[in-house]
């Protein structure tokens, strides 16, 4: 036809094609690298878990009344029973390479058994701290049976059938983005020692690589060693020169290296081992409590565990595996969680969503690494004053590292909206609401009890209390629940929606035979298929 416009050149204006599984990763699943290289993976792994192994005992067991020698004592036993959950769960849980450790979930249930009553009549401060944390041990085995029954029923795999890519992207991104006040927050501390530890960390991750086009990728892949190595050496030098000689306690405790009193009170060898702190006691009001917390820290898990198989480029995770990992020995779950309590760490355990964001720095989702992690979680737990000396490493590095991992965490939630279609209204609600109410629920929350000393609501019951105010502290929980209602129930039967949506693609993963792909990531060791059937 004369006079019309000639036709757009073939590489103009193509959208980016969807991918089920994220390219450019060097090493998958079933990949390993080879043994040296994974070895120092794995230590890097472990380096990565400590952040939350060290800070949540250090908070909680002086309010307990324990000591260094205490506090020591509980890093080693939740060190080592990370180790075993994160082994259980790379062979018999979901198979992928998801580091298991303690979880912030569990931190405000924990403080209210602190705070009960029945505590308060107690003066020696050891045997305070013995009765509390027989107290907790109690709550997390009764709340371990709620983990069980909804994974091995296959409760939590007809749930997430009903997940599309629209509600997944709200829990999974919140998962990671939701945690922004444990970042610079924690960098500020002590921001001499955090910062540099961003600076460096972008530098040999992002432009490093870059600039010396090397063929082995060095810097990138293990950037986190390097800058931790290089800025803890640098807060050592701070420290034996007196930059903090007459600085405040608190800062003190936050930039020097000797503060944590972790060495002097770490044994050189002990196993942990079940009830060594004596015969768990067991209280109705706190286990319904702790259980809210593992049911919200399974819903975080859920989210955490849909990142870790992005990063690992594996096919979206079937249903079926998502809820043997639940019930079966993985993730913040099941087996874990009665571990937990059987050995006294204080807290419950979740998938570790720094270690995700790990796997997207060094494109490694090798589940080998992973394992050898564990392996050192376990022989650093048994060797107490070794593992104690990285423990000490101070609190504002690890808030560093969290800056990186939990924006990639994020992002990998965000990665989910190809799979929908942004220029409908539909999307935009379900996406901008869910994620606004999200952030903005458990902030009215969280300020109110920083205020009031108390949650928002505040009965006469106890453990009613807690269940609501744990379960609404959530962003993760709050926004994947918004998403996954509103998903589930605004005209989902239309045609259109469901392809908006973006359902039809994630179709064939609903079921574990849907995609041949899934036995080579997700197929149980050992042919215990046979006994344990995906479906």
């Amino acid at each position: 036809m004369a006079g019309a416009a000639p036709p757009p050149k073939q590489d103009e204006l193509v959208p980016h094609p969807v991918k089920d599984q994220l390219p450019n990763v060097s090493f998958c699943i079933t990949s390993p690298p080879p043994w040296p290289e994974a070895i120092l993976l794995g230590f890097q792994h472990y380096l990565v878990m400590l952040g939350t192994t060290v800070i949540i005992p250090t908070a909680l067991v002086p309010q307990m009344g324990g000591g260094n020698d205490e506090k020591a004592r509980v890093v080693q036993t939740l060190l080592f029973v990370a180790g075993i959950n994160t082994l259980f769960q790379t062979y018999f849980g979901t198979r992928l390479p998801a580091v298991i450790g303690g979880s912030y979930t569990f931190v405000m249930p924990t403080i209210s058994i602190i705070l009960a009553g029945r505590y308060s009549d107690i003066i020696d401060p050891h045997e305070k701290f013995l009765h509390i944390m027989r107290g907790t041990q109690g709550a997390l085995i009764v709340a371990s049976t709620l983990q069980i029954i909804i994974g091995f029923s296959g409760l939590w795999r007809n749930v997430t059938r009903f997940l599309s890519p629209l509600s997944a992207v709200p829990l999974v991104a919140l998962a990671g983005f939701g945690l922004y006040e444990l970042g610079f927050p924690g960098v500020a501390k002590c921001v001499e020692i955090g910062l540099p530890v961003i600076i460096l960390l972008v530098m040999f991750s992002q432009y490093i690589p870059h600039a010396v086009n090397s063929e082995r990728p060095v810097f990138d892949r293990f950037a986190v060693m390097f800058s931790i190595v290089i800025v803890w050496i640098y807060a050592y030098f701070l420290t034996i020169g007196g930059a903090y000689r007459h600085s405040s306690p608190k800062t003190q405790f936050h930039c020097r290296t000797d503060r944590s009193g972790l060495v002097g009170g770490a044994p050189w060898i002990r196993v942990p081992y079940p009830f060594q702190w004596g015969a768990p006691t067991f209280d109705a009001g706190e286990a319904f409590a702790m259980m809210a917390a593992s049911f919200v820290a399974l819903v975080e898990s859920t989210g955490t565990y849909m990142a870790v198989a992005r990063y690992a480029s594996a096919t979206p995770i079937p249903p079926s595996v998502l809820s043997r990992g639940i019930g079966w020995q993985a993730g913040n779950h099941g087996i874990a969680i009665l571990l937990d309590g059987l050995f006294g760490t204080s807290i419950g355990s979740s998938v570790s969503v720094e270690n995700a964001g790990l796997l997207a720095l060094t494109r490694v989702g090798s589940r080998r690494v992973v394992q050898i992690s564990a392996g050192f979680m376990i022989f650093f737990s048994i060797l107490g004053k070794f593992g104690a000396v990285f423990a000490s490493i101070p609190a504002p590095i690890f808030a560093a590292l969290y800056c990186l991992f939990y924006a990639y965490v994020g992002a990998a939630g965000l990665s989910f909206l190809q799979f929908c279609n942004l220029n409908s209204f539909r999307t935009k609600f379900i996406l901008g609401f869910s994620v606004f109410m999200g952030l903005s629920v458990p902030q009215y929350f969280n300020e109110y009890t920083s205020v009031a000393g108390y949650g928002p609501v505040h009965t006469g019951a106890r453990w009613f209390n807690d269940i609501i105010n744990v379960i609404f502290s959530s962003k993760p929980f709050v926004a994947g629940f918004v998403a996954f209602f509103l998903d589930n129930t605004l005209h989902r039967h239309d045609n259109t929606v469901r392809k908006d949506r973006g359902s039809h693609w994630w179709q064939k993963f609903r079921s574990f035979k849907g995609d041949a792909r899934n036995e080579e990531f997700y197929a149980l060791p050992y042919n215990l298929n046979k006994f344990f059937p995906s479906v």
